[in-house]
């Protein structure tokens, strides 16, 4: 017994001068704990919604307070439109503007004789655009609109053998409501975050394994160099595989571009540089290959596939982690392949996801120049 408690105490000592293995046992459990216990959620909340009320009548008034009181829509106001259009005025008279850019998941137009028809005991019909893209959120807000709309004539005391009010809900974008269009493009996101990513690392790490590292640093090579020779190599690499998952992703589940793609090409070159300066601060960070595959894969997979919009809705992320979730280029990856394959909205629609990859390209390039910096040897 004696010896088993020794044992023992060795194994507890060596845990403790061990940060890896505290890591793995404290701060990881705690991280995943965090992240899927905020971010997984089966509802959607905060839907943004645009409404046009023609009528704007008591009645129709009340009808959108109906909406509204589910808590699963937030109103979308006209002063967002000026941020991103020139003609305020013109584009707000159009609810597909609100869908196509990113504004509003879904549009509802109430027409000028809404209260009239009610009243005359005719029926209204009210127009519905919901955002296709997301197929489970667009199933989730039709199913809610027709719940409201029901529920509005029977509490409102309207309610007779035939319905006062008809709700014509259109698809928009994804109409067919294929799901491949919606996970697919997600995909490509994670595959080309890890697997780049974690060939740059491990690499970079192999270089301090086989002590090779000393030579560069002992070299005239700088730093900025050594990243950008290394990085370039990967990212051939990685676009390499850019195209066979584009390629088998056309063959196997047909997909097609739904507006010209240099807004795709370009955001994937950009993402993928992304992806290899991540692997680089990652490898120029710890020590060995084994710390650098668990870091790529804790850190960098779990938040793309959580925290990117891939699975779950950005919307439903709650602060603080809506604010990791802005510093994920997946998120914003995602929102580039979406937009080609099914949205179609083109650069208007994408050009702020594509300077925020640059954005964060330049920020990983900078972290891990400043790491591999601290370590070269002085002249």
């Amino acid at each position: 017994m004696k010896r088993i408690l020794s044992q023992c105490r060795k194994e507890l000592a060596q845990f403790r001068r061990d940060r890896l293995s505290l890591a793995l046992a404290f701060l990881l459990p705690l991280m995943t704990l965090i992240i899927f216990g905020f971010v997984i959620r089966l509802e959607s909340k905060n839907i943004p919604l645009f409404i046009q009320d023609f009528d704007n009548t008591p009645l129709s008034r009340s009808y959108i307070e109906r909406l509204f009181a589910t808590n699963q829509f937030e109103p979308i106001h006209n002063s967002k439109f000026s941020l991103f259009t020139s003609n305020q005025n013109t584009d707000i008279q159009n609810p597909q503007v609100a869908i196509d850019k990113g504004l509003a998941k879904a549009t509802v137009v109430i027409p000028p004789d809404f209260s009239r028809k009610i009243k005359s005991e005719l029926p209204t019909d009210v127009q519905v655009l919901v955002d296709g893209t997301d197929v489970n959120n667009a199933r989730i807000i039709k199913n809610s609109i027709q719940a409201t709309t029901i529920f509005f004539l029977r509490d409102s005391g309207l309610q007779t053998s035939f319905n006062k009010v008809i709700a014509h809900i259109r698809l928009w974008f994804n109409p067919g409501r294929k799901e491949s269009l919606y996970i697919v493009p997600g995909v490509y996101a994670v595959i080309l975050w890890i697997y780049p990513s974690l060939l740059t690392a491990v690499a970079m790490v192999r270089e301090k394994e086989k002590g090779t590292i000393l030579q560069v640093y002992a070299s005239s090579l700088t730093a900025e160099e050594l990243l950008l020779g290394k990085g370039l190599a990967y990212l051939l690499i990685g676009i390499s595989v850019a195209l066979v998952i584009t390629v088998i992703s056309a063959i196997i589940w047909q997909l097609n571009f739904a507006v010209e793609p240099t807004s795709l090409l370009l955001g994937t070159l950009i993402f993928l540089i992304d992806s290899v300066m991540f692997g680089l601060l990652i490898g120029v960070r710890v020590g060995n290959q084994n710390s650098a595959v668990q870091a790529v894969a804790l850190v960098g997979f779990l938040t793309a596939l959580l925290l990117s919009g891939f699975i779950y809705p950005i919307s439903n992320i709650p602060f603080p982690l809506s604010l990791v979730s802005a510093i994920i280029p997946a998120r914003y990856y995602i929102e580039i392949t979406r937009d080609a394959y099914v949205r179609g909205t083109g650069w208007t629609g994408v050009w702020f996801s594509v300077i925020m990859l640059i954005i964060l390209g330049l920020l990983l390039f900078n972290a891990a120049r400043r790491i591999l910096k601290r370590m070269q040897l002085s002249d």
